[in-house]
Protein backbone atom coordinates (compact mmCIF):
# COMPACT_ATOMS: atom_id res chain seq x y z
CA UNK A 1 0.00 0.00 0.00
CA UNK A 2 2.84 2.44 0.81
CA UNK A 3 4.30 1.74 -2.49
CA UNK A 4 1.32 2.41 -4.27
CA UNK A 5 1.10 5.61 -2.45
CA UNK A 6 4.40 6.73 -3.44
CA UNK A 7 4.15 5.90 -6.78
CA UNK A 8 0.76 7.54 -7.15
CA UNK A 9 2.51 11.00 -5.73
CA UNK A 10 5.36 10.59 -8.01
CA UNK A 11 3.36 10.60 -10.61
CA UNK A 12 1.45 13.68 -9.64
CA UNK A 13 4.48 15.51 -8.54
CA UNK A 14 6.09 14.42 -12.44
CA UNK A 15 2.88 16.13 -14.17
CA UNK A 16 2.62 19.53 -11.93
CA UNK A 17 6.60 19.45 -12.94
CA UNK A 18 6.11 18.96 -16.05
CA UNK A 19 6.25 21.76 -19.00
CA UNK A 20 3.40 22.66 -20.96
CA UNK A 21 2.63 20.51 -23.73
CA UNK A 22 3.31 23.25 -26.49
CA UNK A 23 5.80 22.44 -29.15
CA UNK A 24 6.10 24.41 -32.66
CA UNK A 25 5.85 22.42 -35.55
CA UNK A 26 9.41 22.53 -36.47
CA UNK A 27 10.27 20.73 -33.68
CA UNK A 28 7.58 18.21 -34.38
CA UNK A 29 8.93 17.99 -37.85
CA UNK A 30 12.54 17.50 -36.49
CA UNK A 31 11.35 14.71 -33.98
CA UNK A 32 9.29 12.83 -36.93
CA UNK A 33 12.34 13.01 -39.42
CA UNK A 34 14.93 11.83 -36.34
CA UNK A 35 12.41 9.24 -35.02
CA UNK A 36 12.00 7.73 -39.20
CA UNK A 37 16.00 7.62 -39.84
CA UNK A 38 16.50 5.82 -36.44
CA UNK A 39 13.68 3.24 -36.97
CA UNK A 40 14.85 2.67 -40.28
CA UNK A 41 18.19 2.00 -38.99
CA UNK A 42 16.60 -0.69 -37.51
CA UNK A 43 17.21 0.93 -33.51
CA UNK A 44 14.81 -0.98 -30.80
CA UNK A 45 12.02 1.84 -30.23
CA UNK A 46 12.72 1.85 -26.71
CA UNK A 47 16.07 3.04 -27.63
CA UNK A 48 14.90 5.19 -30.21
CA UNK A 49 12.73 7.26 -27.79
CA UNK A 50 15.52 7.44 -25.10
CA UNK A 51 17.67 9.16 -27.89
CA UNK A 52 15.06 11.64 -28.97
CA UNK A 53 14.41 12.48 -25.15
CA UNK A 54 18.25 13.35 -25.30
CA UNK A 55 18.30 15.34 -28.29
CA UNK A 56 15.44 17.27 -28.02
CA UNK A 57 16.16 20.79 -27.56
CA UNK A 58 12.22 21.71 -26.69
CA UNK A 59 11.61 21.05 -23.09
CA UNK A 60 8.45 20.18 -23.45
CA UNK A 61 9.03 17.42 -26.67
CA UNK A 62 11.76 16.05 -24.47
CA UNK A 63 9.44 15.17 -21.35
CA UNK A 64 6.58 13.97 -23.68
CA UNK A 65 9.63 11.66 -25.21
CA UNK A 66 10.28 10.18 -21.93
CA UNK A 67 6.53 9.82 -20.31
CA UNK A 68 6.14 8.03 -24.09
CA UNK A 69 9.36 5.58 -23.37
CA UNK A 70 7.73 5.27 -19.66
CA UNK A 71 4.19 4.18 -21.59
CA UNK A 72 6.03 1.92 -24.15
CA UNK A 73 8.20 0.11 -21.13
CA UNK A 74 4.96 -0.50 -19.66
CA UNK A 75 3.46 -2.06 -22.39
CA UNK A 76 1.07 0.42 -24.36
CA UNK A 77 1.38 0.56 -27.98
CA UNK A 78 3.47 3.55 -29.52
CA UNK A 79 0.07 4.63 -30.74
CA UNK A 80 -1.20 4.42 -27.70
CA UNK A 81 1.68 5.96 -25.92
CA UNK A 82 1.57 9.18 -28.73
CA UNK A 83 -2.08 8.88 -27.95
CA UNK A 84 -1.95 10.48 -24.36
CA UNK A 85 -0.57 13.84 -25.39
CA UNK A 86 -3.10 15.19 -27.85
CA UNK A 87 -1.41 19.22 -27.25
CA UNK A 88 1.77 17.23 -29.11
CA UNK A 89 0.09 14.82 -31.39
CA UNK A 90 -3.03 15.54 -33.60
CA UNK A 91 -4.98 12.46 -34.04
CA UNK A 92 -4.37 12.15 -37.73
CA UNK A 93 0.13 12.11 -36.44
CA UNK A 94 -1.22 9.07 -34.32
CA UNK A 95 -3.84 7.48 -37.00
CA UNK A 96 -0.92 7.10 -39.41
CA UNK A 97 1.66 6.06 -36.30
CA UNK A 98 -0.98 3.59 -35.77
CA UNK A 99 -1.33 2.07 -39.47
CA UNK A 100 2.51 1.88 -39.77
CA UNK A 101 2.59 -0.09 -36.67
CA UNK A 102 0.20 -2.65 -37.96
CA UNK A 103 1.78 -2.26 -41.35
CA UNK A 104 5.46 -3.15 -40.29
CA UNK A 105 6.25 -0.23 -42.06
CA UNK A 106 6.65 2.80 -39.14
CA UNK A 107 9.61 4.21 -40.51
CA UNK A 108 8.23 4.77 -44.47
CA UNK A 109 5.17 6.43 -42.34
CA UNK A 110 6.73 8.49 -40.08
CA UNK A 111 8.90 10.10 -43.05
CA UNK A 112 5.76 10.68 -45.11
CA UNK A 113 4.07 12.21 -41.87
CA UNK A 114 7.28 14.81 -41.62
CA UNK A 115 6.42 15.37 -45.23
CA UNK A 116 3.13 16.13 -44.25
CA UNK A 117 3.49 18.60 -41.44
CA UNK A 118 6.30 20.45 -43.76
CA UNK A 119 3.87 20.97 -46.24
CA UNK A 120 1.00 22.22 -44.43
CA UNK A 121 3.05 24.56 -42.02
CA UNK A 122 4.48 25.95 -45.51
CA UNK A 123 1.49 26.82 -46.88
CA UNK A 124 0.10 28.14 -43.51
CA UNK A 125 2.74 30.34 -43.04
CA UNK A 126 1.88 31.69 -46.48
CA UNK A 127 -1.47 32.58 -46.00
CA UNK A 128 -0.96 34.15 -42.92
CA UNK A 129 2.21 36.22 -44.53
CA UNK A 130 -0.30 37.16 -46.86
CA UNK A 131 -2.78 39.03 -44.14
CA UNK A 132 0.04 39.47 -42.23
CA UNK A 133 0.91 42.92 -44.28
CA UNK A 134 -2.40 44.42 -44.47
CA UNK A 135 -2.75 43.69 -40.75
CA UNK A 136 0.31 45.72 -40.06
CA UNK A 137 -0.67 48.63 -41.94
CA UNK A 138 -3.98 48.95 -40.79
CA UNK A 139 -2.46 49.05 -37.16
CA UNK A 140 0.33 51.81 -38.39
CA UNK A 141 -2.41 53.67 -39.94
CA UNK A 142 -4.92 53.21 -36.44
CA UNK A 143 -2.14 54.65 -34.37
CA UNK A 144 -1.01 57.20 -36.72
CA UNK A 145 -4.84 59.00 -36.77
CA UNK A 146 -5.10 58.52 -32.87
CA UNK A 147 -1.87 60.32 -32.93
CA UNK A 148 -3.14 63.26 -34.55
CA UNK A 149 -6.80 62.97 -33.17
CA UNK A 150 -5.69 63.46 -29.63
CA UNK A 151 -2.11 65.26 -29.74
CA UNK A 152 -1.94 66.98 -32.76
CA UNK A 153 -4.98 68.97 -33.88
CA UNK A 154 -6.07 69.85 -30.63
CA UNK A 155 -2.38 72.30 -30.82
CA UNK A 156 -4.72 73.51 -33.78
CA UNK A 157 -7.64 74.23 -32.20
CA UNK A 158 -6.14 76.00 -29.86
CA UNK A 159 -4.96 78.04 -32.22
CA UNK A 160 -7.99 78.81 -34.21
CA UNK A 161 -9.98 79.20 -30.86
CA UNK A 162 -7.48 82.81 -31.27
CA UNK A 163 -8.36 83.63 -34.19
CA UNK A 164 -12.16 84.16 -33.54
CA UNK A 165 -13.13 83.15 -37.40
CA UNK A 166 -15.80 80.90 -39.13
CA UNK A 167 -13.78 77.12 -39.85
CA UNK A 168 -14.12 75.61 -42.87
CA UNK A 169 -16.15 72.60 -42.50
CA UNK A 170 -13.97 69.93 -43.03
CA UNK A 171 -11.50 71.67 -40.49
CA UNK A 172 -15.10 71.71 -38.09
CA UNK A 173 -15.41 67.93 -38.95
CA UNK A 174 -11.67 67.31 -37.70
CA UNK A 175 -12.11 69.12 -34.53
CA UNK A 176 -15.38 66.98 -33.68
CA UNK A 177 -13.93 64.01 -34.42
CA UNK A 178 -11.12 64.54 -32.15
CA UNK A 179 -13.02 66.33 -29.22
CA UNK A 180 -15.20 62.51 -29.53
CA UNK A 181 -12.14 60.52 -29.28
CA UNK A 182 -10.40 62.98 -26.43
CA UNK A 183 -13.55 62.84 -24.39
CA UNK A 184 -15.13 59.63 -25.13
CA UNK A 185 -11.91 57.51 -25.88
CA UNK A 186 -12.84 54.76 -23.15
CA UNK A 187 -16.82 54.62 -24.20
CA UNK A 188 -15.13 53.79 -27.94
CA UNK A 189 -12.98 51.09 -26.26
CA UNK A 190 -15.79 49.77 -24.55
CA UNK A 191 -17.36 49.14 -27.45
CA UNK A 192 -14.79 48.03 -28.98
CA UNK A 193 -13.87 45.10 -26.49
CA UNK A 194 -17.48 44.30 -26.40
CA UNK A 195 -18.50 43.67 -30.36
CA UNK A 196 -14.90 41.70 -29.93
CA UNK A 197 -16.08 39.63 -27.43
CA UNK A 198 -19.82 39.34 -28.78
CA UNK A 199 -17.87 38.15 -32.58
CA UNK A 200 -15.70 35.92 -30.36
CA UNK A 201 -18.82 34.02 -28.73
CA UNK A 202 -20.81 34.26 -32.05
CA UNK A 203 -18.34 32.24 -33.75
CA UNK A 204 -17.90 30.15 -30.61
CA UNK A 205 -21.85 28.48 -31.96
CA UNK A 206 -22.19 26.26 -34.71
CA UNK A 207 -24.03 28.53 -36.35
CA UNK A 208 -22.46 31.25 -35.90
CA UNK A 209 -18.45 29.37 -37.11
CA UNK A 210 -20.73 28.23 -40.47
CA UNK A 211 -21.95 31.24 -41.17
CA UNK A 212 -18.57 33.16 -40.69
CA UNK A 213 -16.75 30.90 -42.73
CA UNK A 214 -19.21 31.09 -45.41
CA UNK A 215 -18.20 34.62 -45.12
CA UNK A 216 -14.89 34.28 -45.66
CA UNK A 217 -15.22 32.20 -48.60
CA UNK A 218 -16.88 35.21 -50.29
CA UNK A 219 -14.27 37.58 -49.76
CA UNK A 220 -13.10 39.03 -53.08
CA UNK A 221 -9.28 37.60 -53.48
CA UNK A 222 -9.01 36.85 -49.70
CA UNK A 223 -11.85 34.03 -49.72
CA UNK A 224 -10.70 32.34 -52.84
CA UNK A 225 -6.82 32.32 -50.98
CA UNK A 226 -8.59 30.64 -48.24
CA UNK A 227 -10.35 28.62 -50.20
CA UNK A 228 -7.47 26.97 -52.20
CA UNK A 229 -5.27 26.93 -48.89
CA UNK A 230 -8.48 24.71 -47.55
CA UNK A 231 -8.44 22.38 -50.64
CA UNK A 232 -4.60 21.65 -50.66
CA UNK A 233 -4.93 21.12 -46.84
CA UNK A 234 -8.12 18.82 -46.93
CA UNK A 235 -6.28 16.83 -50.02
CA UNK A 236 -3.46 16.24 -48.70
CA UNK A 237 -4.51 15.00 -45.49
CA UNK A 238 -6.53 12.36 -46.76
CA UNK A 239 -4.14 11.28 -49.61
CA UNK A 240 -1.45 11.13 -46.43
CA UNK A 241 -3.96 9.37 -44.60
CA UNK A 242 -4.69 6.53 -47.45
CA UNK A 243 -1.33 5.82 -48.90
CA UNK A 244 -0.56 5.19 -44.82
CA UNK A 245 -3.08 2.57 -44.73
CA UNK A 246 -6.08 3.85 -42.88
CA UNK A 247 -9.34 3.19 -43.78
CA UNK A 248 -11.34 5.96 -46.11
CA UNK A 249 -13.85 6.69 -43.40
CA UNK A 250 -11.89 7.07 -40.57
CA UNK A 251 -9.57 8.93 -42.69
CA UNK A 252 -12.35 11.30 -43.79
CA UNK A 253 -13.58 12.20 -40.59
CA UNK A 254 -9.73 12.93 -39.36
CA UNK A 255 -9.64 15.13 -42.38
CA UNK A 256 -13.15 16.93 -41.76
CA UNK A 257 -11.70 17.65 -38.09
CA UNK A 258 -8.54 19.72 -39.52
CA UNK A 259 -10.40 21.32 -42.60
CA UNK A 260 -10.03 24.98 -40.92
CA UNK A 261 -13.30 25.47 -42.14
CA UNK A 262 -16.84 24.78 -41.35
CA UNK A 263 -18.05 24.71 -44.86
CA UNK A 264 -15.24 22.57 -46.38
CA UNK A 265 -15.64 20.48 -43.13
CA UNK A 266 -19.40 19.83 -43.82
CA UNK A 267 -18.57 19.20 -47.48
CA UNK A 268 -16.23 16.22 -46.19
CA UNK A 269 -18.78 14.85 -43.66
CA UNK A 270 -21.89 15.00 -46.63
CA UNK A 271 -18.87 12.54 -48.60
CA UNK A 272 -18.14 10.57 -45.35
CA UNK A 273 -22.08 10.08 -45.07
CA UNK A 274 -22.18 9.18 -48.82
CA UNK A 275 -19.91 6.62 -48.77
CA UNK A 276 -21.59 4.59 -45.95
CA UNK A 277 -24.44 4.42 -48.22
CA UNK A 278 -22.32 2.77 -50.97
CA UNK A 279 -22.10 6.31 -53.27
CA UNK A 280 -18.67 7.86 -53.77
CA UNK A 281 -16.73 10.84 -52.33
CA UNK A 282 -16.69 13.29 -55.98
CA UNK A 283 -20.62 13.45 -56.44
CA UNK A 284 -21.59 14.98 -52.53
CA UNK A 285 -18.42 16.97 -53.18
CA UNK A 286 -19.54 18.29 -56.36
CA UNK A 287 -22.90 19.22 -54.74
CA UNK A 288 -21.94 21.37 -51.86
CA UNK A 289 -20.01 23.95 -54.52
CA UNK A 290 -17.71 24.04 -51.72
CA UNK A 291 -14.55 22.65 -53.26
CA UNK A 292 -13.97 23.72 -57.04
CA UNK A 293 -15.65 21.57 -59.87
CA UNK A 294 -11.63 20.68 -60.93
CA UNK A 295 -11.25 18.76 -57.62
CA UNK A 296 -14.60 16.88 -57.63
CA UNK A 297 -13.68 15.63 -61.20
CA UNK A 298 -10.29 15.22 -60.50
CA UNK A 299 -11.07 12.91 -57.38
CA UNK A 300 -13.89 10.75 -59.41
CA UNK A 301 -10.84 10.18 -61.89
CA UNK A 302 -8.91 9.06 -58.96
CA UNK A 303 -11.98 6.89 -57.87
CA UNK A 304 -12.34 4.96 -61.43
CA UNK A 305 -8.82 4.45 -61.85
CA UNK A 306 -8.14 3.33 -58.15
CA UNK A 307 -5.23 5.62 -57.58
CA UNK A 308 -7.36 7.65 -55.07
CA UNK A 309 -4.39 8.73 -52.41
CA UNK A 310 -2.12 9.64 -55.65
CA UNK A 311 -4.61 11.78 -57.44
CA UNK A 312 -5.14 13.77 -53.96
CA UNK A 313 -1.31 14.68 -53.61
CA UNK A 314 -1.01 15.38 -56.96
CA UNK A 315 -4.54 17.97 -56.54
CA UNK A 316 -2.58 18.82 -53.22
CA UNK A 317 0.40 20.36 -55.33
CA UNK A 318 -1.44 22.17 -57.71
CA UNK A 319 -3.07 23.81 -54.92
CA UNK A 320 0.62 24.57 -53.14
CA UNK A 321 1.65 26.32 -56.55
CA UNK A 322 -2.43 28.23 -56.71
CA UNK A 323 -1.56 29.55 -53.10
CA UNK A 324 2.18 30.59 -53.95
CA UNK A 325 0.14 32.65 -56.56
CA UNK A 326 -3.00 34.22 -54.99
CA UNK A 327 -0.84 35.28 -51.81
CA UNK A 328 1.62 37.45 -54.53
CA UNK A 329 -1.76 38.71 -56.22
CA UNK A 330 -3.60 40.03 -53.13
CA UNK A 331 -0.51 41.60 -51.56
CA UNK A 332 0.20 43.02 -55.09
CA UNK A 333 -3.67 44.20 -54.84
CA UNK A 334 -3.58 45.33 -51.62
CA UNK A 335 -0.22 47.38 -51.70
CA UNK A 336 -1.61 50.06 -53.50
CA UNK A 337 -5.27 50.43 -51.83
CA UNK A 338 -3.55 50.07 -48.09
CA UNK A 339 -1.02 53.40 -49.22
CA UNK A 340 -4.40 55.09 -51.00
CA UNK A 341 -6.48 54.75 -48.00
CA UNK A 342 -3.60 55.50 -45.73
CA UNK A 343 -2.53 58.48 -47.38
CA UNK A 344 -6.00 59.69 -47.91
CA UNK A 345 -6.75 59.89 -44.23
CA UNK A 346 -3.66 61.54 -42.90
CA UNK A 347 -3.32 63.62 -45.70
CA UNK A 348 -6.76 64.33 -45.71
CA UNK A 349 -6.61 65.28 -41.50
CA UNK A 350 -3.31 67.58 -42.29
CA UNK A 351 -5.36 69.27 -45.18
CA UNK A 352 -8.10 70.07 -43.40
CA UNK A 353 -6.16 71.62 -40.59
CA UNK A 354 -4.38 73.95 -43.18
CA UNK A 355 -7.67 75.19 -44.48
CA UNK A 356 -8.23 78.54 -42.11
CA UNK A 357 -4.14 78.96 -42.32
CA UNK A 358 -4.79 79.41 -46.50
CA UNK A 359 -7.55 81.53 -45.93
CA UNK A 360 -6.31 83.78 -43.37
CA UNK A 361 -3.39 84.36 -45.89
CA UNK A 362 -5.39 85.26 -48.74
CA UNK A 363 -7.58 87.83 -46.29
CA UNK A 364 -4.35 89.45 -45.22
CA UNK A 365 -2.97 89.27 -48.97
Amino acid sequence: MTSVLADMGRRVRRRISAPPARVKTRDLVLFTRQFSVMTSAGLPLTRTLETLALQAENPALRQVARDTLRDVEAGKTLAGALGRHPRVFSKLYVNMVHAGESGSRLDGILDRLATFLEKSEEIRRKVKGAMLYPAVVLAVAMAVVATLLLFVIPTFETVFASLDARLPLPTRVVIGLSGIVQNWWWVLLAVAGGAALMLRRWIATDAGRRHFDRMLLQLPVLGSLIRKAAVSRVTRTLGTLLSSGVPILEGLEITARTAGNRVIQDAIQASRAAIRRGDSIARPLRETRAFPPMVARMIHVGEETGDLDGMLARIADFYDDEVDAGAESLLRILEPVLIVVLGGLVGGMIIAMYLPIFELINAIQ
